[in-house]
C-alpha cells in the first residue's frame, strides 16, 4: 500500500470518538416507594424529585401502569424513587394488576411515600390504603399533595386523621414543599453501607422494543418468572419503561420493558407521545436490542420502524419472533418470504423464534444476546484489517470512474460498539462498493448481530 500523511485527507469525527461505558456502582441503594390511589400527583412528584421530567404525566387517572423505578439524589445521599401506579381496593381485571404492583413495591421498599390529595382530603379510598400499608411494617410518610398557598396548607392538617402522623404538605407541581420532604426522607432511609472503592460492573442493559401488543411485558414476565409488569390484552398497557434484573444463561441482565411504538409519534396523545420519547431513551440507554415481532401476522411498516431506530441508534439487534406457538406451516412460508423481502437490509441481524406463553426458546435468548454484544465489542487487529483489505481490494478493484478507479490506501478501527471503519483512499468509493466491503467484512470477521460503519475519508485534491 502506498504511504500517506493523514493530512492530506478529510477529517472524520470517527478517528478520535471513544466508546466507554460508566460502570461504576455506588453498591445497593434504599428504595422509596411512591403509593397512593390514582390522580393524586404521584408520578408529578416523581418527576419533582427527580429535577426532571422523567415519568409520564397527564391529567387522567391510570397513566402510571407498572413499577418503575428512577435514580435519585439528594443532598449527597443516594436512593431509587418507584413510581406505581393508583391503587384501589377491591379493583378488578387491570385496575387489580396495577394495584398488585403497588403493592408489591410497598413490600420490598425501605420507605414509603403515601400521597393524598390534600384538596379533597382523606377518602375511603385513601383510608383502605393506610390498612395496606400498616401490613408492610415500613415507614410511611404521608405527603399531602396539591397545596399551593398558606390556606390549603392550614387545610391538610386534617389529614392527620389517616393516623400516619404528621402529613408533610408539597405541591408537586411548584416545587413547594419538595426540599423539606426529602430531608424527611434522608432521616427515615436506613443508615449508609460503608463506602466503597472497589469498581463493580453493572448488568448488561437489554432494551424489549416492538409495536404494542407484541408481548414485550408477557416475555419478561416470563425471563424474570414472575409478574414484574401489567399484562393486558389491550395493546398500550405500558407506557414508563420498566427495568427488571433477570437471571438468565448464569448472568444477571438489566431487561427493560418498554411502550410499543406507534407508527406516527408527531400525531399521537399526550401519553403515546411521550412514552415513545421514553422507548427512543431506553434504546439509546441499552446496548443491545431484543424487538419483538408477532410471527402471526404480515411484519409490518411498524416493525420496520422500530428495527431502523435500533439500528440507527448503533445498538446490537437480536430479532424475537414472538407467538411462535400461533404459527402454522402456511405461516411460516409466508413469514419466511416476508423476511427475505422486507429484512432485507439487516440480514445480519439475529433471528429467534420463541413463545413467551409457552416459554418455547426463551432460554435461547441469552445465547443470542452474548453473540451480539461480542460482535458489538469486536475490535479487528490494524495489521489482520489492512491485510484483508488488500486481498479483497486487490481481488475485485473499484470500477473505473473518470478515466481512473479510486484505491483503497488504507483501514482502520477507530472504535467499536458499534464498530466503526475508516477507509483512507484516492477519492471517493460507490455505495455499494462500500456495502461490498461491509459484506466482506462480516464474511471474514463475523459481526452476527451488530451494525457496522464505514466511512470513507478520500486525500484532498491539491490546491
Amino acid at each position: 500500500m502506498t504511504s500517506f500523511d493523514e493530512s492530506d485527507f478529510e477529517p472524520d469525527p470517527y478517528l478520535s470518538a471513544e466508546s466507554t461505558v460508566d460502570t461504576a456502582s455506588s453498591g445497593p441503594v434504599p428504595i422509596v416507594a411512591v403509593v397512593g390511589r390514582p390522580n393524586v400527583g404521584k408520578s408529578t412528584l416523581v418527576n419533582r424529585i427527580l429535577g426532571r421530567r422523567q415519568a409520564v404525566v397527564e391529567d387522567i387517572p391510570g397513566v402510571t401502569r407498572d413499577r418503575v423505578a428512577y435514580d435519585a439524589q439528594w443532598s449527597g445521599r443516594a436512593f431509587t424513587i418507584v413510581d406505581t401506579g393508583g391503587w384501589m381496593p377491591d379493583a378488578r381485571d387491570r385496575a387489580a394488576a396495577i394495584a398488585t404492583q403497588a403493592e408489591i413495591a410497598a413490600q420490598t421498599a425501605d420507605v414509603i411515600l403515601f400521597v393524598v390529595d390534600a384538596t379533597v382530603g382523606a377518602l375511603d379510598e385513601d383510608e383502605a390504603a393506610v390498612r395496606m400499608l400498616r401490613r408492610t411494617a415500613k415507614p410511611v410518610i404521608l405527603v399531602a399533595n396539591k397545596v399551593d398557598n398558606q390556606r390549603q396548607e392550614m387545610e391538610s392538617v386534617s389529614l392527620w386523621s389517616l393516623g400516619l402522623g404528621q402529613p408533610y404538605p408539597v405541591s408537586a407541581l411548584h416545587g413547594r414543599g419538595s426540599g423539606d420532604l426529602l430531608d424527611v426522607v434522608l432521616e427515615a432511609l436506613p443508615s449508609p453501607p460503608p463506602v466503597s472503592f472497589e469498581t463493580v460492573v453493572g448488568p448488561r442493559r437489554v432494551a424489549l422494543v416492538g409495536k404494542p401488543n407484541v408481548g414485550k411485558s408477557s416475555l419478561l414476565n416470563r425471563l424474570a418468572q414472575e409478574e414484574r409488569v401489567v399484562v393486558d390484552a389491550v395493546a398500550g398497557t405500558t407506557v414508563d419503561p420498566v427495568d427488571s434484573l433477570v437471571r438468565l444463561g448464569g448472568e444477571t441482565w438489566l431487561f427493560v420493558d418498554t411502550a410499543g411504538l406507534r407508527r406516527k409519534v408527531g400525531t399521537a396523545s399526550g401519553t403515546e407521545y411521550y412514552a415513545s420519547l421514553r422507548t427512543a431513551g431506553a434504546i439509546e440507554a441499552a446496548e443491545v436490542a431484543v424487538v419483538l415481532i408477532d410471527a402471526s401476522e404480515p411484519i409490518s411498516e411498524q416493525d420496520q420502524r422500530v428495527l431502523g431506530m435500533v439500528t440507527e441508534a448503533g445498538r446490537a439487534l437480536v430479532i424475537a419472533f414472538n407467538k411462535w406457538d400461533l404459527v402454522d406451516e402456511d405461516r411460516r412460508y409466508h413469514l419466511a418470504k416476508e423476511i427475505d423481502r422486507d429484512l432485507l437490509r439487516i440480514p445480519w441481524a439475529i433471528r429467534l423464534n420463541v413463545s413467551a406463553r409457552t416459554g418455547r426458546s426463551v432460554e435461547k435468548l441469552a445465547g443470542s444476546i452474548e453473540r451480539a454484544l461480542s460482535s458489538w465489542e469486536h475490535r479487528v487487529p490494524t495489521a489482520a484489517l489492512n491485510q484483508f483489505i488488500t486481498a479483497v481490494v486487490q481481488a475485485t478493484p473499484h470500477p473505473v470512474r473518470g478515466g481512473r478507479a479510486p484505491r483503497v490506501l488504507f483501514a482502520t478501527q477507530p472504535s467499536v460498539k458499534p464498530p466503526r471503519f475508516v477507509l483512507f483512499t484516492t477519492g471517493p468509493l460507490d455505495a455499494s462498493y462500500v456495502r461490498f466491503i461491509e459484506r466482506r467484512l462480516r464474511e471474514q470477521f463475523g459481526f452476527e448481530g451488530s451494525p457496522v460503519h464505514i466511512t470513507v475519508r478520500p486525500r484532498k485534491k491539491p490546491s
